[in-house]
């Protein structure tokens, strides 16, 4: 039994070398198919490990509070994984924060208020940049490692801020931008600290921290009057505390604001769930939609071994002349179509690769490779190299000797 599939084997490998154009352009077509998978699943992957390290055990005591979106947990999470940084009108206040500040097993708490505004550097001005007026307790809540200088702190004069990379690099041409100054509606600050790069889009937050500047929320409240806090980050003293402290602050805020309930509260946990069951969705959408060209891919496969049972239909006659059986031609044939369903596969699982690492050049999103990617790319490649060579293969096993015998080209 080996030595015949060996011997099918080898068949299939020289007929395919033998039409060496045609049975590239037909594994192109597989390729592509299976590329289109393997670009999907790798940057979903990606992406679900973005969300996955947002809530992990270094989170397991985080809380976040936020202004009630009246939509389900997922269309927030569309909001926030679109970083459309949209947010409704706000009714948490300062107050909030040191109501929240000050329960029992509460260790930090930093309020996030957003806002686009025109920075002033010199005479030069940048328009829509992005401002978040927070406290020195963010640093105890996220890790946003610092290049250079230092953090906000209660002890600084207040009109002090702290610049993403990309912020630093845009006004000043790179992180060394200590001491430098800008104006912010009328109020010059001064650059106390420099994040490091960290190229994460998805956190939280709903902060591109590389491209943001942060002052202090008390100091930016005493001239923006305006201002609105989108969300207060609290991080409990233990992981056991997480539930307790959720009753307590959903009981202190809504005792504040008079039963309202105008806000929502939510684990880090809770956070990601959704989100990571909306990516799955997503995922699997795309998948779909991708497969679609793999049925293209398998018409074609199928095309052209109905073409090639044509032209090879004298030689069918020969070998079942000499003893072969419709078994063995059905096999020769299947062999063929899987190997160039196979081929098209590999082809299609290393495009697919070089274009999420072209991608990844210019996203924060890193190709994730997984070996199920790479089983599911060679379970589809020989699922259809099978579905779509099963009908050329029975059609030549099918021909008679004699008349195949008398079959000139």
């Amino acid at each position: 039994m080996a030595i015949l599939i060996k011997t099918h084997f080898h068949l299939a490998i020289d007929s395919l070398r033998r039409n060496r154009g045609r049975t590239f352009l037909s594994a192109l077509g597989i390729a592509i198919g299976v590329a289109s998978i393997v670009l999907i699943l790798s940057l979903t992957g990606s992406i679900d490990r973005l969300i996955t390290t947002n809530s992990d055990k270094n989170n397991a005591n985080l809380i976040l509070v936020r202004p009630s979106t009246g939509k389900d947990a997922t269309g927030s999470i569309i909001d926030e994984l679109t970083a459309t940084n949209q947010y409704v009108k706000s009714n948490l206040t300062i107050d909030d924060v040191k109501t929240i500040s000050d329960l029992p097993n509460v260790s930090a708490v930093a309020p996030i208020a957003i806002s686009n505004s025109a920075i002033t550097v010199a005479d030069r001005n940048y328009e829509d940049v992005n401002v978040v007026a927070t406290s020195t307790d963010l640093l105890n809540i996220i890790n946003i490692p610092l290049k250079n200088g230092q953090f906000l702190d209660t002890t600084l004069r207040e009109n002090v801020a702290v610049l993403g990379y990309n912020t630093a690099m845009k006004m000043y041409g790179g992180p060394e931008a200590i001491t430098k100054t800008f104006y912010y509606n009328g109020q010059q600050f001064m650059v106390v600290g420099v994040l490091e790069e960290i190229d994460d889009p998805i956190n939280f937050n709903g902060v591109d921290f590389d491209n943001s500047i942060l002052i202090n929320l008390n100091f930016a409240s005493t001239f923006e009057s305006s201002i609105q806090i989108q969300q207060i980050d609290i991080r409990t003293a233990t992981t056991n505390s997480v539930e307790e402290s959720i009753e307590q602050i959903n009981n202190k805020l809504s005792e504040s604001k008079h039963g309202s309930k105008s806000f929502e509260i939510i684990s880090s946990k809770e956070a990601a769930h959704p989100a990571g069951s909306l990516l799955s969705t997503v995922s699997y959408m795309l998948t779909l939609v991708a497969s679609i060209s793999l049925i293209v891919g398998g018409v074609g496969i199928m095309n052209i071994m109905l073409v090639s049972v044509s032209e090879r239909t004298r030689e069918i006659g020969i070998r079942k002349s000499v003893g072969a059986s419709s078994g063995n031609i059905l096999l020769q044939f299947l062999f063929e179509s899987i190997i160039l369903s196979v081929m098209g596969g590999v082809m299609g699982f290393a495009l697919g690769y070089i274009g999420a690492f072209l991608i990844s050049l210019i996203s924060p999103f890193a190709p994730h490779i997984s070996w199920n990617i790479l089983a599911i790319t060679g379970g589809v490649s020989l699922a259809v190299g099978v579905l779509f060579g099963i009908y050329p293969a029975i059609k030549a096993a099918r021909k008679d000797p004699i008349v195949s015998l008398k079959f000139y080209r």
